[in-house]
């Protein structure tokens, strides 16, 4: 197999790490890679927000904002490093912002492989509090800006398994286009 093929197949999201991370020079290195993502129109419709220390506790006021909680969630404090990834709309006619979306979900996905290729322990959140108003402004998005989630990022654990992701079958997933039916032939 190749070296991709093998890195996917064993890629784990780890929603336990340790307190290690990347740091900021190496994290620049995986994002330069992970934006080789396909791009319609080479838009660049993402950007990334790099969230460390107490970052982690103004997102947590955020949440329980958000939340309508009396106490800041505790939730960003389960890795060092948080990746907040943002999708940035562009107004294009050639590329809608669902694609916009996919691209910016595309680098999200690029970079947890390459982190988890690095040794890296990552896993991608999402909820509801990734479209709301005070967790959106905490991060300062502008208006033609959504939050996609979050990569939190540690270090692996000693105990992590490191066996194989157990794979699907492709066939069940993979067809062919339907072929012709003779009352189209004559449309």
């Amino acid at each position: 197999m190749s070296g991709a093929l093998d890195a996917v197949l064993a890629r784990k999201s780890l929603s336990r790490v340790t307190d290690a991370a990347p740091n900021h020079a190496e994290l620049a290195s995986f994002v330069s890679a992970a934006g080789t993502v396909a791009d319609h129109s080479a838009l660049r419709p993402w950007r990334l927000i790099e969230l460390r220390g107490t970052d982690r506790e103004r997102l947590g006021r955020a949440f329980a904002k958000a939340e309508g909680e009396k106490h800041p969630s505790t939730k960003p404090m389960r890795a060092p490093l948080l990746i907040a990834v943002v999708v940035s709309y562009s107004k294009s006619e050639k590329v809608p912002r669902w694609e916009q979306e996919a691209t910016a979900s595309g680098v999200a996905h690029m970079l947890s492989l390459l982190l988890d290729e690095a040794g890296w322990g990552v896993f991608w959140r999402t909820g509801s509090a990734t479209r709301s108003k005070a967790v959106a402004k905490a991060h300062g998005l502008g208006k033609n800006e959504a939050l996609l989630g979050w990569l939190y990022v540690g270090g692996k654990p000693p105990r992590t398994r490191t066996g194989r992701r157990k794979s699907i079958d492709g066939d069940r997933f993979l067809a062919r286009m339907p072929r012709k039916k003779k009352s189209d032939a004559s449309n």
